[in-house]
């Protein structure tokens, strides 16, 4: 799928974005292109640290934020495959600072968009968040703004074959600013503070993650939202399986925050569907034939009504299989 292609990945010094960069050198060894187009210099440093250009040709670094339109025009050129996943996720930050979220991940957005098309890039894939559905803080409304400018963008395209998609799943392991390492670092003080003793949330690892994405860029009609099939936690076992020894200090819930993550609502419920693997919530005015989509991926149309939430989940990752996913996924010598 990717070979001989040119890849660019926004964020692509993020967890994520370093995850996708490994993969995709792994599995696809003759790509093009792969450039790393991110505004933190020192963190494209460290990474062209793992990468030497004389073991990796294929690899371009090129500072920019996806504020800056110009610049993203400049280096989408020749682009075959845009992976947007910059953006200001941090839920107190985004609060105290809402105009500077905002013009990231919703103006941002727009120029990703805009730039893309004058470019002739062919296929835009961008990241979202569970919070962005039914959001109660700025960070989730501005990522649901994003998602509805991606899919809208598919109708302003014209006749250029473009396509616009969006995957959007729960808290990533491991990740950047994730509960997992702040848990690590915490339990050497003997207390793990917990805001809500009955806070769940959806687990997904960075490899269930690169998979998504490069499902989207492969399947992808335009339009679409994916969301994955994953096991939620509780947050109570996740601080037992990383501080078994611990104290949990019940801290309160911090501005923004959900007691549960949601990624289908039920208005969403009237345009989703069960793909097997994943689900999809559907275009309401799709540019392509709903019945062939159907037929093409075996789609089945979920009850009216039909939530996805973190906290009525059917599966659950249990304390011992939290402990194995930490040492697998986050941290070999964690013990």
């Amino acid at each position: 799928m990717l070979n001989n292609k040119t890849i660019l990945i926004t964020g692509g010094t993020g967890s994520l974005g370093k995850a996708l960069t490994k993969t995709i050198l792994e599995k696809w060894p003759t790509v093009k292109k792969l450039i790393i187009f991110s505004r933190d210099e020192q963190k494209q440093f460290q990474m062209a640290q793992e990468y030497p250009l004389f073991k990796y040709p294929q690899i371009r670094f090129f500072i920019g934020d996806v504020r800056d339109f110009e610049r993203l025009r400049r280096a989408f050129k020749e682009v075959d495959f845009v992976i947007h996943a910059a953006a200001m996720k941090h839920v107190p930050i985004a609060e105290y600072n809402p105009m500077e979220c905002i013009k990231t991940n919703i103006n941002g957005a727009e120029n990703v968009i805009n730039a893309a098309i004058e470019t002739g890039v062919s296929n835009v894939v961008a990241l979202s968040t569970d919070k962005a559905a039914a959001p109660i803080n700025l960070y989730g409304a501005t990522k649901l703004a994003s998602d509805k400018l991606f899919i809208a963008a598919n109708n302003i395209k014209g006749d250029n074959p473009i396509r616009f998609s969006v995957v959007r799943y729960g808290n990533v392991m491991g990740s950047n600013g994730s509960v997992i390492p702040f848990f690590i670092e915490k339990r050497k003080d003997g207390k793990l503070p917990i805001t809500v003793s009955d806070m769940t949330r959806f687990n997904i690892t960075l490899e269930g993650g690169v998979e998504m994405v490069l499902n989207a860029l492969e399947s992808a009609w335009g339009g679409e939202i994916f969301v994955p099939k994953i096991p939620s936690y509780k947050i109570t076992d996740i601080a037992k399986a990383i501080g078994p020894n611990c104290v949990q200090e019940v801290i309160g819930i911090r501005p923004g925050e959900k007691i549960h993550e949601e990624m289908i609502t039920s208005s969403d419920s009237f345009f989703t569907y069960d793909l097997g693997k994943y689900y999809v919530i559907l275009p309401q005015i799709p540019k392509w034939s709903l019945d062939e989509y159907i037929k093409k991926f075996s789609a089945i149309k979920v009850d009216q009504g039909f939530t996805y939430n973190s906290g009525t989940n059917s599966e659950w990752v249990s304390v011992e299989e939290l402990r194995m996913l930490i040492k697998e996924h986050v941290d070999e010598t964690f013990n």
